[in-house]
């Protein structure tokens, strides 16, 4: 009996994310490169094309791909719809260019007898005529494959290689043997704001910097239009729901609870209900919905946080009991990270018996608040839930709001890191905040951005969280606040700052990365214009970045050599260098440096002695440059930074 084979064999096709089980992801209107190894057996010639398409959609669209270079194609597609895609290969045997290759090469070698070679041309061509859809087409075809059965060999030469013939022969392709590749991969596409976008924390409680008793949904416009005024796209909320009584912390983590202190928005529920409600101090839920509407008339979003903890007073308590880790004596267990412990908090048993009702339960609150028109999530300690439990409940979200976004909170290891980034969430927390020398910040942004993790984890930066008060700000002071921030700004596009960054807070617990009066613990008294804030600073950097497209964009950041260690020398640059910048930082919050800096003028069409201008973005002030290697001088009590555009 006989067996049929591939007749083209496509390997390797990149990008690929284990073997197609996950898919990768690009940004509205972003550009899909795919390549493959294609070859096949003797000497005939390979086409082959990139094909797309929304997943569900019958209809393939299609773009030819490129020889490379040793059986390596490349092809190109712009993806214009906010969906789930998938694309493949497709190759076949080019009968028409397979004949005109052996046809010119016996030619050219002297061959005078090739009446049967012109025939098999012919052929080519009339049954390419066969599958033509235009009938002008149809009918030149024809032609052609006329003149070439009755010509003479130097005849069936030229017009063999005839421009009009070519292109009508790839425009009707004899694919009758095609090959595609399979499994079909996926490629999420997202709106912008998944992979640009400057977040802003603060807490409603202390909109307004009050140490008594705090403030409401109604009381955060000032706080709304300070962030916006320094440039913030999305305002984060801490959790904004009912907070538990039963063991409620007291300030600084304490077990003992004073009267009118707020407890921690982390531990969700009371007998005001639990994550569908709002904690009754901020006001109800239509008090929510104004001040969301005007965060959006600032052209603003709000992001949730998603946290999956249950005080002791949650109704899930007493509603489902099942749904919680239980002790042998029948009592529920609270969260426990050793040494910590957390009695105001219940853990949910993602693989109880009932799971599925739960899993059901937990995806319908999202839907709730999307249904509300909050479209993005930040997700609390996603890693301490089932990754398969993640996939179900992004993709159903996604399939009835594809513009909804989730932040994945997981510091935690790596692997478990990029395997959440795989199930569907958009961004990812990231070591940023504890990478500080020149050498942990090179290798660390190399692998966000030039390995395989950059086609599915997108990293948003945080140089502080409520969490994490690192100690280089604690021990740099105001200009480490500058670096820090300035880096989150331009090595990523996508990063935020907790409220209280802006005034350089960096009062800690004693040999620990956390806050000393923590904002998670009670009312924060602040300043908001206090003396030595950088929020002028930050609003420079925002602007920065969105007059500038480079900045804007993830895989295109590359580091360059800076003869001083204290010092990073980085750039992004857009692919047809229209937009062109150059960063150079110093490191050491404590001491002015210098360092000859080695500029990339082949990158941008430079001769080595060319002058060139440079304006620093930050100061407004311009320098000229002459040639690759130029000096730079940053005290970080002035000026810790540039962002130089290039003039060319």
């Amino acid at each position: 009996m006989a067996r049929t084979f591939p007749s083209v064999v496509i390997e390797e096709l990149q990008p690929l994310l284990d073997g197609g089980d996950y898919p990768v992801k690009r940004i509205l209107g972003e550009d899909l490169a795919v390549e493959a190894d294609i070859f096949k057996d003797g000497h005939d010639v390979v086409a082959a094309v990139l094909k797309w398409r929304v997943v569900g959609k019958r209809a393939w669209r299609e773009t030819p791909m490129s020889f490379v270079d040793n059986d390596r194609w490349r092809g190109v597609c712009t993806l214009y719809d906010q969906a789930i895609h998938e694309y493949t290969v497709e190759a076949w045997t080019d009968t028409f260019r397979s004949w005109q290759s052996e046809f010119v090469k016996k030619f050219e070698g002297g061959i005078s007898d090739l009446r049967s070679e012109a025939l098999e041309g012919s052929a080519i061509v009339e049954s390419a005529a066969k599958r033509a859809r235009d009938r002008a087409d149809a009918a030149r075809l024809r032609e052609f494959s006329t003149q070439i059965s009755g010509a003479a060999s130097l005849e069936i030469y030229a017009i063999a290689q005839s421009p009009e013939l070519e292109v009508l022969m790839a425009t009707y392709p004899d694919r009758s043997d095609a090959t595609q590749y399979v499994p079909v991969p996926r490629v999420v596409v997202d709106r912008r704001a998944a992979l640009f976008g400057a977040w802003y924390e603060f807490f409603p409680r202390s909109a307004e910097g009050r140490g008594d008793p705090g403030s409401t949904f109604r009381d955060c416009l000032p706080r709304l239009d300070d962030a916006n005024a320094m440039g913030f796209d999305v305002i984060y909320f801490p959790p904004i729901h009912p907070i538990g009584h039963t063991n409620r912390k007291g300030r600084n983590n304490s077990l003992i609870c004073e009267p009118g202190d707020p407890g921690v928005p982390w531990a969700i529920g009371s007998e005001a209900g639990g994550h569908k409600a709002v904690e009754p101090s901020l006001g109800m839920l239509a008090d929510f919905d104004w001040f969301q509407q005007e965060v959006q008339k600032r052209g603003m979003e709000i992001a949730l946080d998603f946290a999956l903890n249950c005080s002791p007073d949650h109704p899930y308590v007493k509603e489902h009991p099942e749904w919680f880790y239980r002790r042998p004596d029948g009592t529920i267990k609270y969260a426990e990270n050793p040494p910590k412990k957390y009695e105001d908090i219940y853990p949910l048993n993602f693989r109880c018996e009932n799971w599925r009702e739960l899993w059901a339960e937990i995806k319908s609150i999202v839907l709730f608040w999307a249904e509300r028109g909050v479209r993005i999530f930040r997700v609390d300690n996603p890693h301490t839930k089932p990754v398969a439990f993640w996939e179900y409940l992004i993709t159903g979200v996604r399939d009835k709001y594809p513009d909804t976004i989730f932040l994945s909170e997981a510091f935690t290891r790596p692997k478990m890191m990029k395997a959440l980034a795989k199930a569907g969430f958009n961004q990812s927390y990231t070591y940023f905040t504890w990478r500080n020398s020149k050498r942990e910040l090179i290798e660390y942004f190399t692998e966000l951005t030039q390995t395989e993790m950059s086609e599915y984890f997108w990293p948003n930066l945080w140089p502080n969280t409520p969490d994490i008060l690192p100690f280089v700000l604690q021990e740099g002071g105001r200009p480490a606040f500058m670096i820090r921030v300035l880096l989150a700004a331009t090595l990523s596009p996508l990063y935020g700052i907790y409220s209280g960054y802006e005034l350089c807070e960096n009062e800690a617990l004693p040999g620990r990365e956390e806050y000393l009066d923590s904002e998670k613990y009670q009312f924060k008294e602040r300043d908001w214009n206090a003396p030595g804030n950088i929020k002028d600073w930050i609003t420079k950097l925002n602007k920065i970045r969105k007059q500038n497209r480079a900045l804007q964009l993830y895989t295109n950041l590359t580091f360059y050599h800076a003869e001083n260690e204290a010092i990073l020398f980085y750039g992004k640059m857009t692919a047809a260098r229209d937009n062109i910048i150059l960063v150079v930082v110093n490191l050491d919050p404590h001491h002015k440096q210098n360092s000859f800096v080695d500029v990339p003028i082949e990158k941008f069409g430079q001769m080595e002695s060319d002058d060139y201008r440079v304006q620093d973005l930050l100061s407004g002030a311009s320098y000229t440059w002459r040639g690759r290697r130029n000096y730079v001088e940053l005290d970080p009590n002035i000026q810790p930074a540039h962002i130089f555009l290039v003039r060319r």
